[in-house]
């Protein structure tokens, strides 16, 4: 504990909260560099000796109240892995072409899945150094800058803070392709029932059916407890599971011949595709909490392993969606191939009317995570009024994301834009620079000859160019949308 003596009130003054505003640090966490000029640390840095953190294991010091097994944490990854992206897949090889886009795909999810094992593997490096059970991905990137170079130290902050960001606008993003994708397939099926109606509208603007799901959302997502919304994730898994397997009925009917499709759409509509592919593809957001939380994490990313055997599952699926939808329906490929089933048929609609109500619940558990770290934030700006002002904030936040769907309503560049965004960077670049810094400094850290250096700079090279060509064209392409 820090004391100082107060002039004022002629007394020693040693309250935490004082200290913690001070020197700009929260009560978990290490005051590890000075904030009030001095040049000395407050206390050792951690992680510099090496032969102390290889005594250190994490996995052993790990308290959980109901761990999960291999299998467990394997269907919570393909159930976080496997979201309305599946069904965008088609119209990714529409923009890359029938055998490019099969290539491409394994290409891509083989890319992620390794991105998300340098990750993970790093995450358990800095476990040991910092001498800690588990860390987020927010807290690795912290601790990775934390105990690389001393020149690093003063960006820790700011790395956590860049992940939380971008973990927040990927998230709501998401939230708001959920309401355009909710939407329109309704719109489809009221569409049909309403040509012959007197009182109902025919041929409603989407925005509308948009604005109709506000005092829904608004209900849905005031439930605060996770526990609440268990119930509604598996309506919505067993909802997708029906609807995606009356939706592969329809794909293998009357399916045309290979010839008749292009095998490569062309270069210009390949950041599209990157965008769309690495959207439904990267799950990288649910990787650390169900690492975190397994009984035997060792076995997360070994040979197999959970991750890998995941992984495989998720990319061959997507990658088999995509192939078959886009030959079954060409260049008339919608943003998702729900929209494509048949109108007039019953079964078609209730496909339609099942994935929408999914998805729908969907938005809710896809709201919590960057709720709860928007609110762990900002909780200390307000006093009593706790409840109040959290409630005030999920509202606000909700009606932004209905806003920005309202304004982008065609689905397929705004997925594409999602994407391209924030999963460029949270699956491809952050895990890569990560790895860089915290290895940067130690023994052997970067390889022979540097190997990890140079192959994290094509990964980050790589993330960065999808990043800019595919944000680019589906702006451009919102923009032509709107004209």
């Amino acid at each position: 504990m820090i004391a100082e003596y107060d002039p004022k009130k002629k007394e020693v003054r040693n309250d935490l909260s004082d200290v913690m505003v001070k020197y700009k640090v929260d009560p978990i966490e290490i005051p590890v560099e000075q904030q009030a000029g001095s040049t000395l640390p407050l206390m050792e840095i951690p992680g510099r000796d090496v032969e102390a953190d290889e005594d250190y294991d994490p996995f052993k010091h790990r308290k959980l109240a109901h761990p999960t097994s291999d299998m467990d944490t394997l269907i919570h990854l393909l159930k976080g892995s496997l979201g309305s992206g599946i069904l965008a897949m088609p119209m990714a090889f529409l923009n890359a072409g029938l055998y490019f886009g099969l290539v491409a795909t394994f290409l891509i999810g083989g890319i992620c899945t390794y991105c998300v094992h340098v990750l993970v593997k790093t995450s358990h490096e800095l476990c040991r150094r910092m001498q800690k059970p588990s860390l987020g991905f927010a807290e690795t990137a912290e601790a990775a800058f934390l105990s690389g170079p001393p020149a690093m130290h003063k960006f820790s902050r700011l790395a956590k803070a860049l992940v939380n960001s971008f973990l927040v606008i990927d998230l709501l993003g998401c939230c708001c392709v959920y309401i355009v994708f909710v939407s329109k397939n309704i719109k489809q099926v009221a569409d049909f029932y309403a040509k012959d109606s007197e009182w109902f509208p025919h041929d409603m603007d989407v925005r509308i059916y948009m604005a109709l799901l506000l005092p829904l959302l608004i209900s849905m997502n005031l439930i605060r407890n996770l526990k609440y919304l268990a119930p509604f994730s598996m309506l919505a898994n067993l909802l997708v599971g029906t609807g995606m397997g009356i939706t592969f009925y329809y794909l293998f009917q009357d399916i045309p011949s290979v010839s008749e499709r292009k095998p490569f759409a062309g270069f210009n509509h390949l950041p599209t595709f990157f965008g769309t592919a690495i959207f439904a593809l990267e799950g990288i957001g649910v990787v650390m909490p169900l690492e975190n939380n397994m009984k035997t994490p060792h076995h997360f990313i070994g040979c197999p392993g959970v991750l890998n055997t995941g992984m495989f599952f998720v990319v061959s699926l997507y990658a088999f969606t995509g192939f078959f939808g886009y030959l079954k329906y060409g260049d008339m490929t919608s943003g998702s191939i729900t929209i494509n089933l048949p109108e007039d048929e019953v079964l078609g609609q209730s496909v339609k009317l099942m994935i929408a109500v999914a998805i729908f619940f969907t938005y809710s558990l896809q709201f919590y995570v960057p709720m709860d770290i928007i609110w762990r934030n900002v909780r200390h700006w307000f006093g009593a009024k706790k409840n109040l002002a959290e409630y005030s904030i999920r509202i606000f936040i909700i009606i932004i994301t209905l806003c920005i769907a309202i304004a982008i309503p065609n689905l397929g560049p705004f997925i594409s834009l999602v994407g391209a965004v924030c999963l460029s960077f949270l699956g491809l670049i952050f895990p890569s620079i990560i790895e860089v810094v915290a290895f940067w400094d130690r023994p052997n850290g970067l390889g022979r000859f540097n190997w990890v250096l140079w192959k994290n700079v094509f990964l980050i090279s790589f993330g960065i160019l999808g990043f800019l060509t595919g944000s680019y064209v589906s702006i451009i392409e919102i923009i032509e949308s709107k004209e």
